[in-house]
């Protein structure tokens, strides 16, 4: 009987940090939709109002909504920068991402990513219908586009589509320091996206906090499932 809980206690170590880290995720996972939801509500309420108006109008020089502060090649940073977050972009970054994927015999994440993905496009459009807020009126470029505001779709997709590259990525990588730097770089790409859709006047600051929370949400959900999936596959050996 000792000689059997020698053997078994290695696996019930294993399980129990298993099971703690999917608590985490499961808590923070909470956390991101409970913050999705009340900034909704806020919003529909009007006490995002002030709030949005006040960052917009610091973005812009005073007395000109469609003029942002700062030099002409700021403006032109920001149309390269949010440009990171477009459907076009983010389409071919997962459908290679998928390919590489598959070519190194990482079916699991190249699933989890070609599912997780649009899943994220598509819960954006849903609530973009479902809660039908309008766009700022402060773009300083072009046509404002013809999709509702709220939750920004550039903020939703890519913080989804950069944190699930840097789940599925630290999943392969053994290296800690590497692995932090792969999900820091996923966040300074999801800021910077985000800002960039306020700085050029297309979506209110909470329509981008709500994506980035929708968008983390999708990359939580896409975590649970690798690590799901992974040991399924293990158990199945």
């Amino acid at each position: 009987m000792s000689d059997l809980r020698r053997r078994l206690d290695p696996w019930m170590r294993l399980l129990a940090r298993v099971e703690i880290a999917l608590l985490m995720v499961w808590i923070a996972l909470a956390g991101v939709i409970w913050t999705f939801l009340a900034i909704g509500s806020e919003m529909q309420e009007g006490e995002l109002a002030d709030f949005d108006l006040w960052v917009l109008h610091t973005l812009r020089e005073p007395g000109q909504l469609h003029v942002a502060v700062g030099p002409y090649w700021l403006i032109e940073t920001m149309r390269d920068v949010t440009a990171l977050g477009g459907v076009t972009l983010l389409t071919l970054v997962t459908l290679l991402s998928v390919i590489v994927l598959l070519g190194h015999h990482c079916r699991i994440q190249a699933l989890v990513l070609a599912v997780s993905v649009p899943l994220a496009q598509l819960s954006s459009g849903v609530f973009k219908d479902l809660y039908e807020r309008a766009r700022p009126s402060f773009a300083i470029y072009g046509d404002l586009p013809t999709s509702m505001s709220f939750p920004s779709g550039h903020s939703t997709v890519a913080t989804a589509t950069y944190f699930i590259l840097a789940v599925i990525i630290s999943s392969i990588e053994p290296n800690r320091s590497r692995k932090v730097l792969f999900f820091a770089f996923a966040a300074v790409l999801s800021v910077m996206i985000g800002f960039s859709r306020v700085y050029l006047g297309v979506h209110w600051p909470s329509d981008v906090i709500a994506g980035w929370c929708l968008g983390a949400a999708w990359a939580l959900v896409a975590a649970v499932a690798l690590r799901f999936a992974r040991g399924a596959n293990r158990s199945s050996w």
